[in-house]
C-alpha cells in the first residue's frame, strides 16, 4: 500500500482547485435545479392552465435530444455574454440540460400524492403554502433527493460541456484537469486512478447523507390522527 500517487496528485496538477471548481458548479446547479424543478413541477401538477400537456412535452423532449446539440448556441451565448471560462457558464449549462428532466420526475411524483392531503392540511389553517411545505416537501423527500444526487452526478461528471467552456485552471473541473493526464504516447496511470477514487469521495457521501431522507421521506405521513 502506498500513497505516493495521492501525494503526487496534488504536486503535478492544481489538483484542490479542480476540485474546489467541481464542488461550486455541482452544488450550485444541484440547488438551482431542485428548486426550480421543484416550482416547477408542482405547478403543472396541480394548476391547470392552457398547454399543460404541451410543457410536459416540451420538458421530455428536451432531455432527449444529446447535450451535443446544445454546445454550439450554449457557446455562442456564453461568449456574447463574456461568460467563458467562468463557474457561471457551466452552471447555466448543466441547468439547461437537467432541469427539464428534474421537472418532469418531480412531476410524476407529485400527481401520485392525493390532493385531499393539501385540502386537509387547508381546512386546519394552513396556506397553500404552508400546507406544501409541511405536507408536501415530507412526501416528496424520497424524489427530490433522487433528484439532487442525479443532479449532482450529472454536473460532477459532465465532461464536454466542462471542456469546451473552461480554457484554464480558473474554471476548470475535475473531469477535464484528470483529462490532462492522458498524454499522446504516456498515460499517468497512477495518478489518473487515484484522481478517480478522490473524485467518486463527494458522490458517496452525497449518497450517505441523503439516504436516510429517501427512507424517512418514504414513511412520512401528513394525516392528521
Amino acid at each position: 500500500v502506498t500513497w505516493e500517487n495521492y501525494v503526487s496528485l496534488f504536486k503535478v496538477l492544481p489538483f484542490g482547485r479542480y476540485f474546489q471548481n467541481s464542488m461550486i458548479v455541482a452544488s450550485v446547479t444541484s440547488l438551482l435545479a431542485i428548486l426550480i424543478s421543484i416550482s416547477a413541477a408542482y405547478s403543472v401538477s396541480r394548476f391547470r392552465f392552457v398547454g399543460k400537456n404541451l410543457v410536459m412535452i416540451l420538458l421530455l423532449s428536451i432531455h432527449m435530444f444529446p447535450a451535443v446539440l446544445l454546445l454550439i448556441p450554449l457557446f455562442i451565448i456564453m461568449h456574447k455574454l463574456g461568460l467563458l471560462d467562468t463557474h457561471l457558464s457551466l452552471i447555466i449549462a448543466y441547468s439547461t440540460y437537467a432541469i427539464p428532466f428534474s421537472a418532469w420526475m418531480l412531476t410524476g411524483f407529485f400527481n401520485s400524492i392525493p390532493n385531499e392531503l393539501e385540502e386537509a392540511a387547508m381546512v386546519d389553517g394552513c396556506t397553500r403554502e404552508g400546507a406544501f411545505v409541511r405536507v408536501i416537501l415530507p412526501l416528496a423527500a424520497p424524489a427530490i433527493a433522487a433528484t439532487i444526487i442525479y443532479v449532482f452526478i450529472y454536473a460532477w461528471n459532465e465532461f464536454t460541456f466542462a471542456a469546451i467552456f473552461s480554457q484554464s485552471t480558473v474554471s476548470r473541473t475535475l473531469p477535464v484537469g484528470l483529462n490532462t493526464l492522458i498524454g499522446q504516447y504516456v498515460i499517468q496511470w497512477g495518478l489518473l486512478t487515484a484522481g478517480g477514487v478522490v473524485t467518486s469521495i463527494p458522490v458517496v457521501a452525497l449518497f450517505m447523507l441523503i439516504q436516510r431522507y429517501l427512507i424517512e421521506g418514504l414513511t412520512a405521513g401528513a394525516v392528521k390522527g
